[in-house]
């Protein structure tokens, strides 16, 4: 079982002592968040795909529906939260030895982080235009071995083995893709634009690593709680400054001027390219709130680990919706993948193990204890 953020960093709280485990209802959360991150990534994925491969070439437009469907969350805070002062309440009391963060520094974080997303969902756009959906889902299982890396600089992420050779398979797996020939998948992209592609969901991918890490490090250093609203309050303030930097660089870079003839000519009719993006940028939203859901309730690194998980699924729906080839390369790939992924679940099976049997000793020991000691431990 994995640990929460606050219980695996040493520097977020007590190390003392046996760390406690999880509750039936953090599970249900946690369970829920993977449904929305899974679902989510690979729904929004496809419909990325099917928007450039139906006539869509607006990377900008590509870029916004990434971000664009923040506001399904704004009535979120038109609900009497009880609850949500309950928790907050909760959690002040928790930290009530430190005072909460201005705004500056609150607004500062969030103006970095939203500028980070504009430039790293540029990017994917980009891939996702020039790749193939099945290739381009492959490179980005390697944003696991970019969140471990920044990870262990940012959020005392400790490295064992089987780690270790999760990185290392996964990282293979990714650069398997570079020895592929010209895509016949994608005919009509030059193999100087199947390179740019290639090269730009690498990048994106390091970027969104190194977003996840410092999302985690802002909850638990500058905010300090892990309430729902937090999840609210990161996705709508990130989401809200990036989509407002791609707004401006949608109308700077002239592609808003395309976008009629773009909506008239596409493959599926007009009615269909604004269902594609709408629910292009609601499935990306769901997705959001799965992955920073993922990251209070656990860690930065399990969020992207789930993310990889689902990340093969995309390559074997893409040979049934757009009639990709699975060949050798990407075969191996997909495996390597998987394989990584299985090694990293590997490792945390073994912190659980751990864990629980250090909560077993604890238990012995203190029972052993007189009553009057035990009574001093509790």
């Amino acid at each position: 079982m994995l640990l929460p953020a606050h219980e695996a960093n040493p520097q977020n709280g007590d190390t003392k002592g046996p760390k406690p485990r999880r509750k039936l209802i953090s599970w249900i959360r946690i369970g829920i968040y993977a449904v929305f991150l899974l679902a989510g990534q690979s729904v929004a994925t496809l419909l990325g795909r099917l928007y450039f491969d139906k006539g869509g070439n607006s990377k900008w437009m590509g870029t916004l529906v990434q971000l664009a469907g923040f506001p399904i969350l704004l009535p979120y805070y038109l609900i009497p939260s009880k609850k949500n002062k309950k928790a907050t309440t909760e959690s002040l009391s928790t930290n009530s030895s430190s005072k909460p963060p201005s705004i500056l520094v609150v607004a500062s974080i969030y103006i970095v982080l939203g500028l980070i997303v504009a430039g790293d969902c540029y990017l994917f756009s980009v891939g996702l235009m020039y790749l193939p959906v099945s290739t381009y889902s492959l490179i980005c299982v390697s944003q696991l071995a970019f969140n471990a890396f920044f990870s262990f600089f940012l959020n005392s992420q400790k490295f064992t083995f089987y780690i270790i050779n999760s990185l290392v398979l996964l990282t293979v797996s990714s650069i398997l893709l570079v020895f592929q020939s010209e895509s016949e998948d994608t005919p009509n992209v030059s193999r100087g634009k199947y390179v740019i592609g290639f090269i730009c969901t690498v990048g994106a991918s390091a970027g969104w690593g190194l977003v996840m890490s410092l999302t985690q490090l802002f909850i638990n250093r500058v905010l300090k709680s892990e309430s729902f609203s937090v999840v609210v309050d990161v996705i709508v303030c990130r989401s809200l400054v990036a989509s407002l930097v791609i707004l401006v660089w949608l109308f700077v870079s002239g592609e808003w001027k395309g976008l009629d003839t773009e909506m008239n000519s596409f493959g599926l009719g007009k009615a269909s390219y604004v269902m594609v993006l709408a629910w292009t940028a609601i499935t990306w939203k769901l997705f959001t709130i799965g992955s920073v859901g993922l990251i209070i309730e656990v860690s930065s690194l399990f969020s992207n680990a789930m993310s990889v998980l689902g990340l093969p699924i995309v390559p074997v729906l893409a040979v049934f919706f757009f009639h990709e080839k699975m060949n050798g390369i990407k075969a191996m790939a997909l495996l390597l993948a998987v394989w990584g992924f299985i090694s990293y679940v590997y490792q945390n099976y073994l912190d659980d193990y751990c864990t629980k049997k250090e909560n077993q000793k604890a238990i012995r020991e203190n029972r052993a204890l007189p009553l009057t000691e035990r009574e001093t431990n509790i």
